[in-house]
């Protein structure tokens, strides 16, 4: 098949065409390199250049502070659900607070149970994850050595549309699935991380946005590779990173700033796509359910149920009769689920949308 769908998929998700095109025409030998990106050593002039324009892209992207790391590693969010509290739990009996707002977020609290003390500070387990806490309703710890959330939950499609209020609590938050997709005030978290798959680029490179002074919580004794005081002295070349990841995360950069009207442009977009299929929905007179409380629908995976599972079977079969691929929800959750990431043409959630009111005419009652 040489003619591209629109994909669906959590991730690794959609990218820009433009992006695509361009890596594409650079493949064998970038301009007046005369090697691939694939190629060059990361110690080479040519390789710190695209490092450095990447990091300040970003920088300019999200409007970040003076007194914050920007870093590039490896291993995913699974491997930063450890770093995280490796790092900041450190060695004074502090607790870490976590906010279950979906699969994800409980992930990240396993593993945190292995490094140190963890308290719950909300469950959204007893409605199914469909919603998202009040302030008031966060129970923290008054010494948390910080707050951890998932600004949005891929599998059950719920986000934060604002931050949660923590005090002077350092606030910590996996962006995987929503990182570069709007606006956000960093200067509200002490640390950001976000694996790449689903609006920055590739799979295999990980964005860790760090404040300096959480820097030196570190205890002793941690491995090098785990500790961020490491990438951040070595300017994310403690080890060889990954290159081709890091130079595709600085096309999509340049793609949002210069084609998208920055992270204001991209947001509006988003925005428009989600309406749409999100009053597909509501307008089904219940053909269509969505799993996620309308004031906590996500922007980034639109998910939802047919009356019933041979329905679900019919709808992902026709869909992509129609060119509308990998719209199965998450094994654990079934159902349907549409990612509509940065990368998503309108086009795309058009046919979508046309598609899923055709179908709810021919099977619904």
């Amino acid at each position: 098949m040489s003619e591209r769908v629109y994909n669906f998929s959590a991730g690794p998700a959609v990218l820009p065409e433009a992006v695509l095109a361009e890596a594409q025409r650079d493949l064998m030998a970038l301009p007046g390199v005369g090697a691939s990106v694939l190629e060059i050593s990361h110690r080479s002039a040519d390789f710190s250049a695209i490092l450095a324009q990447t990091t300040a892209d970003l920088r300019t992207l999200l409007n970040v502070p003076s007194g914050y790391q920007v870093l590039f590693l490896q291993g995913g969010s699974r491997l930063q659900f450890s770093m995280v509290p490796m790092n900041l739990l450190g060695e004074h009996g502090q607790t870490a607070d976590y906010v279950l707002t979906g699969s994800w977020g409980k992930k990240a609290l396993e593993e945190a149970r292995r490094e140190g003390k963890t308290q719950v500070a909300w469950d959204g387990a007893e409605t199914g994850y469909d919603r998202l806490p009040s302030d008031e309703a966060l129970a923290l710890s008054d010494d948390a050595a910080y707050v951890h959330i998932t600004t949005n939950e891929t599998i059950e499609g719920v986000q934060f549309a604002t931050e949660p209020e923590v005090g002077d609590r350092p606030l910590v938050a996996d962006m995987s699935s929503d990182f570069l997709s709007r606006p956000i005030p960093v200067d509200r978290y002490g640390l950001i991380y976000a694996c790449a798959q689903k609006n920055a680029g590739p799979a295999g490179v990980t964005v860790v946005i760090v404040r300096d002074d959480l820097l030196a919580r570190a205890p002793d004794g941690l491995p090098g590779m785990l500790l961020y005081r490491n990438h951040a002295e070595n300017n994310s070349c403690y080890n060889t990173p990954p290159t081709f990841g890091i130079y595709l995360v600085g096309l999509v950069a340049k793609w949002l700033l210069h084609e998208q009207g920055g992270l204001d442009g991209i947001d509006q977009r988003n925005r428009d796509k989600a309406a749409l299929l999100y009053r597909v929905i509501d307008e089904s007179n219940g053909f269509y359910r969505g799993h996620a409380r309308p004031a906590d629908r996500s922007l980034m995976n639109v998910t939802f149920r047919l009356p019933d599972a041979d329905l679900e079977a019919q709808f992902l079969r026709q869909a992509k009769e129609h060119q509308l691929h990998a719209l199965k929800g998450h094994r654990s959750v079934g159902g349907i689920r549409a990612s509509i990431y940065n990368a998503m043409p309108p086009e795309g959630v058009d046919r979508l949308s046309s598609f899923m009111q055709e179908f709810a005419a021919q099977h619904g009652s």
